[in-house]
This record gives structure tokens, C-alpha cells and sequence, in this order.
């Protein structure tokens, strides 16, 4: 099941926001309202490409980017390529459980919400302390590039 693109409204980010302890400007709301119909997880490359053109600051948009990861609005994936990638933080995220699927080809980063991942030590091993497990990637080829 994929997860259906929509955009919150204008007072819907407002009130997040304010909730989060942020104040609510022009550029937050549009990078949480442009995170929040995307489909997978965007980099600020992604998020510029869409909003420069609508007259937002590059450089502004990345701090809105970090700043709203910070708060806790957003996730922020690190999927070892030197980009970050974000996404509107929701049930999926809040246990940090939610694996994505990293193609290493063209480095595109998808949700999985419906695959569950579970770490468990092979029989009669001792238990491995690998501590909290805060992101997992599955990495491959995706569909386009195979």
C-alpha cells in the first residue's frame, strides 16, 4: 500500500508549528506542505527544485529543512550518500521502524511502511548488543534501473 499524497493546509502547518515552538513563516509552511504531499522521502536538491521557482531562498529552504527535523516535524534520513533525504514525520516514524528501500544506482530513496524488519540472533548465539536500531535501508536496484 502506498501512501496517498496530501498536502496539508496553510493552518494545518501553522499549528504545527506553533506546537513544535517554531514560528510559523512563508517557508516553513511551504516545505512542510510540499513534504507532506511527496510521496517518498525528498532532498533539499528535490524540495529547491520545486520552491526556488515559486521565489523561496535556496539557502533558507535547507534551514527550514534542518530546523523542522530539529523540532521533530521531520525525519531525516541518512542513507550514505552524502544527501539527506526528509519526510513528514508520522505514525510510520514514530517508532523507528520504518524501513526504506536505497537504490544504488540512482539513489532513489522509497517507503516501505508495509515491510516489517525484525533483528533477532541466530539460535544458540549470544545476544548481539547492537543497542536502538534508528534506521534501517534496503539497498538494490529499483525498478527502473535494472
Amino acid at each position: 500500500m502506498r501512501r496517498t499524497p496530501i498536502a496539508i493546509t496553510v493552518q494545518d502547518a501553522r499549528l504545527a508549528l506553533r506546537a513544535a515552538g517554531l514560528r510559523s513563516t512563508t517557508s516553513r509552511v511551504a516545505v512542510l506542505q510540499h513534504l507532506s504531499a511527496a510521496r517518498k522521502p525528498v532532498s533539499h536538491a528535490d524540495v529547491a527544485e520545486v520552491l526556488v521557482p515559486q521565489g523561496f531562498d535556496k539557502s533558507t529552504l535547507y534551514r527550514c529543512l534542518v530546523e523542522l527535523a530539529d523540532a521533530g516535524l521531520l525525519a531525516r534520513l541518512d542513507a550514505g550518500d552524502h544527501a539527506w533525504r526528509f519526510e513528514l514525520r508520522g505514525e510510520e516514524h514514530a517508532s523507528g521502524d520504518h524501513p526504506h528501500f536505497v537504490c544504488v544506482d540512482c539513489g532513489q530513496v522509497t517507503c516501505l511502511p508495509d515491510v516489517e524488519v525484525k533483528i533477532a540472533s541466530t539460535k544458540g548465539a549470544k545476544a548481539a548488543s547492537l543497542g536502538d536500531v534508528t534506521e534501517v535501508f534496503l539497498k538494490g536496484h529499483c525498478r527502473d534501473c535494472q
